[in-house]
């Protein structure tokens, strides 16, 4: 049996230690999906399974990772979606993006983000020359941050989540400034849903690019993490498991300073090594 309450699932697992077996209520990290739609044109542009909270703010960051939006303007008004059949009904796995006036978007570089799971991010033929052809610029050089400040952010991190403690099923996104202090922290089943819950956020309330942040994501670092952190201008990224062989590259040819395996005193360096000092 299970109870669905927002970004928790309390349901009645069996615990099976030392020849017994006992009931005990558990707590599961909700799994729903959203599918994000624009009012006009009207379209789908991607389902992703996420878990609940956030929406909008997960909504505006993806189409600004996209290149859908460019600036808070771009959009005028977010909602759920009202389904007229069902007595007006609200669906919160719905989200409505409505466009400002004159926006036509490109739309076809979305066809490859129709069904996105929370497990592997946005799934398709998502490659450098994609964001060649974006024309993104390389991240300015700076700042310089030293690895003791480094070493204490997973800690700041933990910390600050509130659902993992209690499901232990959640990935995180955190926003630090160059002296290490948290700033933001969004949570999701999805790494690439909670960074773009991370990035919407600042989409909305005008604080892009993050130009003097470092971020930290839990679990690994993937092409879409790297993507979507060079589309809002992250200098440093740190992650406490491996990056994928193309996330290394993007960061290479970007000008990004990637950080993986950040478990403790210890991390390795993919790219970017001249903002690590290692004596300050």
């Amino acid at each position: 049996m299970k109870t669905i309450t927002g970004s928790k699932t309390k349901a009645t697992v069996w615990v099976v230690e030392k020849g017994k077996i006992l009931p005990r209520l558990d707590q599961l990290t909700t799994e729903e999906p959203l599918e994000i739609r624009l009012v006009s044109p009207k379209q789908t542009v991607a389902v992703t399974m996420r878990t609940p909270g956030n929406d909008f703010e997960l909504a505006a960051g993806f189409l600004y990772g996209e290149g859908i939006v460019n600036n808070r303007e771009d959009i005028r008004r977010i909602s759920y979606c009202v389904d007229s059949k069902v007595d007006g009904e609200q669906q919160y796995n719905i989200v409505n993006v409505e466009l400002r006036d004159g926006l036509i978007p490109d739309l076809q570089p979305l066809e490859r983000h129709f069904y996105t799971t929370s497990a592997c991010g946005v799934c398709g033929k998502a490659n450098l020359e994609a964001l060649r052809l974006r024309d993104f610029p390389a991240i300015p050089t700076g700042p310089e941050i030293s690895a003791n400040l480094i070493y204490t952010l997973p800690d700041k991190l933990k910390a600050a989540q509130r659902v993992f403690s209690s499901t232990g099923g959640l990935h995180a996104a955190a926003l630090f400034d160059i002296n290490g202090q948290l700033l933001s922290v969004r949570e999701d089943i999805g790494r690439h849903n909670a960074l773009d819950k991370l990035i919407g956020t600042a989409f909305l309330n005008g604080e892009l690019p993050f130009s003097d942040r470092i971020l930290l994501v839990s679990g690994r670092s993937s092409f879409e993490i790297l993507q979507k952190s060079l589309a809002a201008g992250v200098p440093i990224v740190c992650a406490v498991s491996a990056p994928s062989s193309l996330a290394v590259s993007l960061a290479q040819e970007f000008g990004i300073t990637l950080i993986g395996f950040l478990r403790g005193e210890r991390f390795n360096l993919y790219a970017g090594k001249e903002r690590i000092s290692a004596s300050m």
